[in-house]
């Protein structure tokens, strides 16, 4: 009987595959406790596949952070600054959707990123990744902002103040949905940040 060729898989899904499987690892057993092997075990691949792609751990780690700062950021710049030809409000309405929905709320996905936000002061490469991430987004949530200010003639309304608010109190429903999920539901925490920006935007949300 002949035997089964093992399946070759594209590089970028190899590279996927690894980096999922970090994610799942760091969300059980936390980013200090990473191996190689930990995650070669979840993956169901060889070690000299993983160190064929990453060579090292912190390369791993730091494609893995990368990975999860571009899908959350990447999600929040295609809405914000990406579909053109979807009005302000239905663009903020996405926003808020995509920031508070199933994808982003998972409690794998944020306990991942806050594991890397709390390394990032310590851990300069972190930092680098995490503050270059932010900071795009930041500029394209104050560019939406300062639209919608314009469109609506929201006088006195300050679009990077509000930006900034806005972010640190998704950062802090994002936070509360995974330490607390008891007292603060995914419903609740979607009324508080709509209620900020219906304050701050009453025409457009």
């Amino acid at each position: 009987m002949p035997k089964k060729k093992r399946q070759i898989l594209p590089k970028e899904q190899r590279r996927q595959q690894l980096i999922e499987a970090t994610i799942r690892c760091i969300a059980r057993d936390g980013l200090g406790s990473i191996t190689m092997h930990m995650v070669t075990q979840e993956a169901g691949l060889s070690l000299g596949i993983a160190n064929l792609h990453f060579k090292t751990k912190d390369n791993l780690l730091k494609e893995t952070l990368r990975s999860v700062a571009e899908e959350y950021h990447g999600g929040q710049i295609a809405i914000m600054g990406g579909h053109r030809t979807a009005g302000l409000a239905d663009r903020l309405a996405s926003l808020l959707a995509f920031q508070l929905g199933r994808g982003v709320t998972q409690r794998q996905k944020m306990a991942v990123w806050f594991a890397y936000y709390g390394e990032a002061g310590a851990r300069p490469v972190y930092q680098k990744i995490v503050s270059a991430s932010d900071r795009m987004a930041a500029l394209t949530l104050e560019s939406l902002f300062t639209d919608i200010i314009e469109e609506g003639q929201y006088k006195d309304a300050n679009p990077a103040e509000i930006a900034m608010g806005y972010s640190a109190l998704i950062d802090g429903l994002h936070l509360a949905l995974l330490v607390t999920p008891r007292e603060i539901s995914k419903r609740q925490a979607k009324a508080i940040a709509r209620n900020f920006l219906h304050r701050a935007f009453p025409r457009h949300i």
